[in-house]
């Protein structure tokens, strides 16, 4: 395992996070049972243990998570691994999806200016607004009468 060297990044959505490990194509393939990343092959993307497609279980949520790699054409380039926890399922891929554009800004600063004109370097900073005294829910008042 020391001789992969991996590519780490953060990615966050609400309140899920992504932790991503990219490998290079040529590291990827690696003989069976020689490393715990021997999953890993060229141009896939791992959730928690599980292929894209099989863990976001819907091809819509998949794509979202593996569209930085397929924006900056590096789709067969990398092996990605990714740690994810926190939040549902869309807030999931949008997190994987921040932290793969993350980690190739890091391996290929070139493709910074594409993956920032579509937006997946930027942190999406709207949440859950908190409940307050006093209200039903964070902004929704009691029913109020007149007399």
């Amino acid at each position: 395992m020391a001789s992969q060297k991996f590519i780490t990044a953060v990615g966050r959505r609400k309140t899920a996070i992504a932790n991503v490990r990219m490998l290079k194509a040529a590291k990827a393939k690696t003989a069976e049972g020689s490393s715990p990343d021997a999953k890993a092959f060229r141009g896939s993307v791992m959730v928690n243990g599980k292929s894209a497609k099989e863990y976001f279980k819907t091809d819509e949520r998949a794509k979202v998570a593996e569209e930085a790699l397929a924006k900056a054409e590096s789709t067969e380039h990398y092996a990605v691994i990714a740690q994810v926890e926190g939040g549902g399922i869309a807030a999931q891929a949008d997190a994987v999806r921040h932290a793969i554009s993350r980690a190739l800004t890091k391996a290929e600063p070139n493709t910074r200016k594409v993956l920032k004109s579509s937006g997946f370097l930027k942190r999406d900073p709207r949440a859950k607004e908190r409940k307050k005294p006093g209200l039903k829910k964070a902004r929704k008042a009691p029913q109020w009468s007149k007399r």
